[in-house]
């Protein structure tokens, strides 16, 4: 009896873990298809075959001779091309197949407006090479645990660069992939939100600071601590805000572990633990959740995950016009969207998943699907459903290939709700002193604790 027992509780454990935790289930023979047929990201290294999507040859590293350098405004490499097609309202029917369905829906709200110029695709994404071998040596080790929302035996580079398993796996993992995406080691910017509606818009200043502990140099999986990056960001302007701001110690599992978030204010620093999942953000007119910022963040917990496949989209890519110095915002923002004129797409292949709320948990939106940059990772697009089924929101990333990063990462995100006719953008830079500034220091965990915030504050 006892002995029977001993197997029964074996048997539940092991029920248990293969509930948790995917395996790894790449050879070696598969992963040394990155760098080769496949990018050492993942992505298809051949063209389509049409020859509108253009073979990867190791992404775009060269910098502008005119550039000044880190923190610079980015000096359009391409200025010499045209526009091979433009999409309005009147011939969608003719590409709608490239075109994502919330892409569409912006064509029905503004049929007079909006459109899409279409450029030749630039697969210009690059990376480091310690972020390449580590993708590679990810492949093989990268685990799914706790039911997908945490990862392990990854660190640097992407977790799961050859997606495998079943669909909710490999959207996981696709979802993954995004939110430990190649976004430099330490960044600094200053920026500007700004909420659109008809009589004009509204501009807050931030100043951001970000730190990846996932792509510290020497670091490794066991040296993580659940950490993900560390953010810092404070208002400079108007005046009514400044001084007030967040730090956030972001976690890789956060159901395990809830990402550690405190708000700061007139000296004072406060934990704020509702700072998660749908909660809105202030700054975006409520346009936007808190898991909405980065297109997507935080836990996947509370939607069941499937993956639609790869297919060919029009995405904004390589958008150098939206945040150059020789554009104002009155230039770049229209009333209801971007300026098309201003405004980039190129057709690239994009990994396709489908969020659908779970029966047991609660979110403003009941299903969304994401357009995933097969060379980046980055989700250019998200289409956000209401409780009714719905398209309420619709969100698009202006990537951009930021050469000395280098690597693509998105410069500005739009939000657009369909429901109430406004759009809110964070990240434009137009008329600030610069754009991102990439670092390779770690300025310590230190530097990024509440008790250093509050003495920082105090001085």
């Amino acid at each position: 009896m006892q002995k029977g027992l001993i197997i029964m509780l074996c048997l539940s454990l092991l029920a248990v873990a293969s509930a948790t935790t995917s395996h790894a289930a790449i050879s070696q023979s598969q992963a040394n298809r990155l760098g080769n047929s496949l990018t050492p990201f993942g992505a298809i290294r051949a063209g389509n075959s049409e020859g509108t999507i253009p073979r990867w040859t190791g992404g775009d590293t060269g910098i502008p001779e005119d550039y000044e350098g880190s923190g610079d405004h980015h000096i359009n490499p391409y200025p010499d091309d045209e526009p091979r097609y433009t999409v309005t309202a009147r011939n969608l029917n003719e590409y709608r197949e490239k075109v994502s369905d919330g892409a569409a829906a912006m064509f029905m709200a503004y049929p007079e407006t909006f459109k899409m110029k279409v450029f030749p695709t630039r697969r210009s994404h690059a990376a480091p090479d310690h972020i390449a071998n580590n993708s590679r040596k990810n492949a093989v080790r990268a685990d799914l645990v706790n039911g997908g929302n945490g990862i392990q035996n990854a660190f640097g580079g992407h977790p799961f660069p050859i997606l495998h398993g079943s669909s909710e796996e490999q959207a996981m993992q696709a979802m993954w992939n995004h939110l430990t995406r190649w976004r430099g080691r330490h960044t600094e910017s200053t920026f500007a939100d700004v909420i659109v509606a008809g009589d004009g818009f509204r501009l807050i200043t931030i100043r951001q600071e970000l730190f990846f502990n996932w792509n510290r140099e020497d670091g490794s999986p066991e040296s993580l601590d659940n950490i993900l990056y560390y953010y810092l960001s404070s208002v400079l302007a108007p005046a009514q805000y400044a001084g007030g701001g967040i730090l956030i110690h972001e976690t890789l599992d956060q159901v395990k572990e809830p990402r550690k978030a405190w708000g700061f204010s007139s000296g004072e620093v406060r934990r704020a633990p509702s700072l998660a999942y749908d909660a809105p953000i202030a700054s975006s007119g409520n346009l936007r959740t808190v898991d909405d910022t980065g297109i997507f963040s935080g836990a996947l917990d509370r939607y069941n995950w499937r993956y639609l496949g790869r297919q060919e989209m029009l995405i904004p890519y390589n958008n150098y016009q939206l945040s150059s110095d020789q554009h104002d915002y009155d230039e770049v923002l229209d009333d209801h969207h971007l300026n098309p004129e201003l405004t980039r797409w190129e057709l690239h292949r994009v990994h396709v998943v489908e969020a659908s709320l779970r029966e047991d948990a609660r979110h403003l939106y009941h299903k969304r699907v994401f357009y995933i940059d097969e060379d980046s990772w980055n989700i250019a697009l998200a289409d956000q459903y209401d409780e009714a089924g719905n398209l309420w929101r619709v969100t698009m990333a202006m990537l951009k290939n930021f050469y000395d990063m280098p690597g693509v990462w998105v410069d500005l995100a739009a939000y657009h709700d369909l429901k109430v006719r406004r759009y809110h953008v964070q990240g434009l830079v137009n008329e600030t002193d610069g754009s991102r500034t990439f670092k390779d220091d770690f300025p310590g965990k230190r530097y990024y604790s509440p008790f250093t915030l509050r003495r920082r504050l105090s001085e």
